[in-house]
């Protein structure tokens, strides 16, 4: 949670960096308990990020299967935030608030194409090679 009272040049001393990680933590405890989406991403994280490690050659190839799948789960945890925040202020339907919805949506859509185009684009040429011999 940013400080709005403190000014910008103050540097943040290990008990704010604690209080930091704290919110942190309970933020993803929070989209664990509320969000099955985020649950589903979590589960498949778990069984591909080992075959991402194990499948890329080099060191730029694990990073990019590994960190398209932590990007799917960053923006899950946006997308929400945005539901939360569009649901806080009434369960009525209004044009802006299921707009906000499906763009939150559209963008967890967009962090799946990521993985696929990084997954497809490394490993993809290997599997036409173990197929073709």
């Amino acid at each position: 949670m940013a400080d709005s009272t403190e000014s910008q040049n103050t540097p943040r001393n290990v008990f704010q960096i604690i209080k930091a990680f704290k919110w942190s933590m309970k933020g993803l405890k929070v989209a664990w308990d509320y969000e099955s989406s985020f649950r589903l991403e979590v589960y498949l994280f778990v069984v591909l990020a080992p075959l991402g490690f194990m499948m890329g050659n080099t060191g730029v190839e694990k990073a990019l299967l590994v960190a398209s799948l932590i990007l799917v789960l960053i923006v899950e945890v946006i997308n929400s935030a945005i539901e939360a925040v569009v649901d806080r202020f009434g369960g009525e339907h209004h044009e802006l608030s299921g707009r906000a919805k499906d763009l939150g949506s559209a963008s967890v859509f967009l962090a799946d194409m990521v993985v696929l185009f990084c997954w497809a684009c490394i490993l993809g040429p290997r599997f036409m090679l173990w197929v073709n011999s």
